[in-house]
C-alpha cells in the first residue's frame, strides 16, 4: 500500500520499451534537423542555428536547459523537505527575465555577437576574455558532471538501471545529435523534452491525488505539516530559504545563469530579430514558473502520501534525492509504461542540459581560443572540427559525473556552482556595461577578488554545512511505517546520508557565520564584491580616461524600453535603420555579415 514503507516494484519491459522509445525520439529529432540542415554546414548555421530561430521553441529551450534532471528530481525533494518557499522563485524569474530581456539582449544583439565573452575583449583585453571563458568551461564542466550523474544514481538505485551504463548512454546520445546537428538540433530537441518533463510531473500528481482523494486533500495535508508556509520576511542572511534569500539573491543568481552563461546567451541571439529574442525571454519566464510549480506540487503529493512514513527515515531510500524516483514506483508501478515516461522525463532534462552544455562549450573554444589564432579555416575544416569538439565536450561531461559524486544534495550543490562562479563574473560584466570608469586592470583584479571571497565562502559551506537552526528542515515521522529501523517513531528532523551534508564532529568558528551564509547570496555577493573592487581599482589606476570607447559597449536608455527594435534597429551611429534594409529577417546591423568574428568584431572594437 503506497504510503506505509517497505521495498517498491521494479522496472516492467513496458517501462524499459517506453523509456528507450522516448529517448530514441529525442535523438531522432536532433538527427532529423540534421539531414535537414546537411546542405549548410558553416559555423553561423552549427552554433546559431544560421540567426534564424523564432521566440516559442528558443524559450522552451532556454526552459528546458536549467529546467534539468536536477529539477525534476531534486525540487519536489525541496518541498517534501522544506515547504513551499522555493515556489517563491517565481518572483526571482520575472526579474531575471526583465533585467536579461531589457539589459543584455540589446547590447549583445547589437555587438553580433556569437560567444558571450567576447564582449569582454571589446570592453576590456583578450586576457580577461580568455579567463572568462575559462571559467565557464570550468563551471559548465562540473555542473552537466553532476547533471548527468545525479539522475542517473537516483534512478539506478529505485529501478535497478546500470549507472555507468545509463552515464554512458546519457552522454552518448547527446554526442550524436549535438555532433550532427547543432544548435537546431539542440533547440528542437528541448521542446520535446520539455513536454516529457512536465508529463512526468502531472503523471506523479493526479495518480496522487487519486489516492489521497483529490488535490484539495494534498494541500490541506502540506498545510497540516507545515509545508505551505513560504513567506518568512527574516533578514538573517545565514538562513538558508526567506523571502529575501529566494527575492534577491535568487534574482541575481537566475541574471547570472542567463544573461552572461553561454549555453543562455547562445540561445537567445539565435534569433532573427531582436523581437523575437527578448519574447522568448518572456515565454520563458511563464516556462520556468509552470514547470517550479509542477515540480512543487509534486512534493507536495509527495509529502500527503508519505506523511505518516518517511522513506529516507524508515530507511527505504540512502538520500533525498531518491525521495521522487521510490514514489513513482511506489504509485505508478500498476500502470505499465508510466514509471518509465517518469524516467524519461528525468533523462530528458538531462539530455537537454547535457546537449546544450556541449553546444555552447564548443562555441566558446571555437570563437575565443580557436578562430583568434586560425584566421582562414574553410567551412570543411571547421564543420569537422565542431563535431570533433562536441564528441570530446561529451566524454569530458561523462568523466566529470565521477566529481560530481561528492558534491551533496544536487539542487543546492548545481545553484551553488554557479553562483560562486557566474557572481564574480556578472560583476565584471556590470562594472564594463554600466561604468566607463572601469578599466581592465579594476576589472581583473575585481573580479579575482570577487571569485576568491566567494570561492572562500562556498566552499566552505560544502564542507560545513549549515546547521538545523539555519536551514528550517520540517519534522517528518515513521509513524504509520510497516518497518522501521528503530523503536521510537516520534517526529524525526529531516537527515541526509550524502557525505558531505553530515555535520563534522569539530566546527570552526567560521563555520556557524562566514560559512553558513545562505548559497542563495552566493552570486549577489561575487557579483558586489567584484564591482566595488573593480571600480576602486580603476580609479586608483587611472580609468579609462585616455581611452576612447565605443558607445556601443554600454547599456543605453534605449534598451530598456521593451520591443522599441522589433520593427527598427539603430546602428553603431545612433541613426534607426529599418529592418526591412537587412537581409534574412535580421532587423540589427551587426547581422548583415552573419560571420560574426569578422565585421562586427571589429566594428565594435574600432576606436
Amino acid at each position: 500500500m503506497a504510503g506505509t514503507g517497505g521495498p517498491v516494484a521494479t522496472f516492467s519491459v513496458w517501462d524499459y520499451v517506453v523509456f528507450a522509445g522516448t529517448i530514441l525520439f529525442a535523438a531522432g529529432i536532433g538527427l532529423f534537423q540534421a539531414i535537414r540542415g546537411r546542405k549548410d554546414t558553416s559555423s553561423a548555421e552549427f552554433l546559431l542555428g544560421g540567426r534564424q530561430m523564432t521566440a516559442v521553441p528558443v524559450a522552451m529551450s532556454l526552459t528546458a536547459s536549467f529546467m534539468s534532471g536536477i529539477t525534476v528530481i531534486g525540487t519536489p525533494a525541496e518541498a517534501y523537505r522544506f515547504g513551499t518557499a522555493f515556489w517563491l522563485f517565481g518572483f526571482s524569474y520575472a526579474i531575471m527575465s526583465a533585467i536579461t530581456a531589457e539589459v543584455f539582449v540589446p547590447l549583445f544583439y547589437r555587438l553580433g555577437i556569437t560567444s558571450a565573452y567576447e564582449y569582454l575583449e571589446m570592453r576590456f583585453n583578450r586576457l580577461i576574455r580568455l579567463i572568462g571563458t575559462s571559467m565557464y568551461i570550468v563551471q559548465t564542466a562540473l555542473y552537466t558532471g553532476l547533471v548527468i550523474y545525479a539522475p542517473a544514481l537516483a534512478l539506478n538505485q529505485i529501478t535497478g538501471l546500470d549507472l555507468w551504463g545509463v552515464l554512458v548512454a546519457t552522454g552518448s546520445v547527446c554526442i550524436v545529435y549535438c555532433t550532427l546537428g547543432g544548435l537546431k538540433a539542440v533547440i528542437w530537441t528541448d521542446v520535446l523534452q520539455m513536454v516529457i518533463m512536465l508529463a512526468g510531473f502531472v503523471a506523479v500528481i493526479a495518480r496522487g491525488a487519486v489516492i489521497q482523494g483529490g488535490l484539495t486533500k494534498i494541500w490541506e495535508d502540506a498545510d497540516q505539516g507545515g509545508r505551505l508556509e513560504a513567506f518568512d520576511f527574516d533578514p538573517d542572511p545565514l538562513k538558508r530559504h526567506t523571502f529575501w534569500t529566494i527575492v534577491v539573491g535568487g534574482s541575481i543568481m537566475w541574471v547570472s545563469i542567463y544573461s552572461i552563461n553561454q549555453s543562455q546567451v547562445q540561445r537567445y541571439i539565435s534569433c532573427k530579430t531582436l523581437g523575437h529574442a527578448k519574447m522568448s525571454l518572456y515565454v520563458n519566464m511563464v516556462g520556468l514558473w509552470v514547470t517550479v510549480s509542477l515540480a512543487v506540487f509534486s512534493g507536495l503529493t509527495m509529502y500527503s502520501i508519505y506523511k505518516n512514513c518517511d522513506p529516507l527515515a524508515n530507511g527505504d531510500i540512502t538520500t533525498s534525492d531518491q525521495m521522487l524516483p521510490y514514489l513513482v514506483m511506489d504509485i505508478l508501478a500498476d500502470y505499465p509504461g508510466i514509471p518509465g515516461l517518469f524516467v524519461a522525463a528525468a533523462y530528458s532534462g538531462t539530455l537537454s542540459t547535457v546537449s546544450s552544455s556541449i553546444n555552447a562549450l564548443v562555441a566558446v573554444t571555437v570563437e575565443d581560443f580557436i578562430f583568434p589564432l586560425f584566421k582562414n579555416l574553410t567551412n570543411k575544416q571547421v564543420t569537422w572540427m565542431n563535431m570533433g569538439l562536441s564528441v570530446f565536450f561529451g566524454a569530458v561531461c561523462i568523466g566529470m559525473a565521477g566529481v560530481a559524486s561528492a558534491m551533496g544534495s544536487v539542487l543546492q550543490a548545481a545553484l551553488s556552482i554557479f553562483g560562486m562562479i557566474s557572481g564574480p563574473l556578472l560583476g565584471l560584466y556590470l562594472s564594463g556595461m554600466l561604468f566607463r570608469t572601469t578599466n581592465s586592470i579594476g576589472g581583473l583584479s575585481g573580479m579575482i577578488i570577487g571569485l576568491g571571497l566567494t570561492l572562500w565562502v562556498g566552499i566552505g559551506g560544502q564542507l560545513y554545512p549549515p546547521t538545523d537552526a539555519k536551514t528550517n528542515p520540517l519534522p517528518v515521522n515513521t509513524d504509520g511505517c510497516n518497518k522501521t529501523l528503530e523503536q521510537n517513531t516520534t517526529a524525526t528532523p529531516w537527515t541526509s546520508t550524502v557525505p558531505l551534508t553530515q555535520l563534522p564532529d569539530v566546527r570552526p568558528p567560521l563555520a556557524d557565520t562566514w560559512y553558513s551564509l545562505s548559497y542563495l547570496y552566493f552570486s549577489l555577493f561575487g557579483m558586489l564584491t567584484t564591482m566595488i573592487s573593480a571600480l576602486l581599482l580603476s580609479m586608483i589606476t587611472g580609468g579609462c580616461k585616455q581611452e576612447k570607447l565605443n558607445p556601443d559597449l554600454f547599456v543605453r536608455k534605449g534598451d530598456l524600453i521593451c520591443f522599441t527594435c522589433c520593427s527598427k534597429s539603430e546602428g553603431s551611429d545612433g541613426k534607426e535603420k529599418a529592418s526591412a534594409d537587412l537581409p534574412m529577417g535580421v532587423d540589427n546591423s551587426a547581422f548583415i555579415d552573419v560571420d560574426v568574428t569578422s565585421k562586427a568584431f571589429e566594428k565594435a572594437t574600432k576606436l
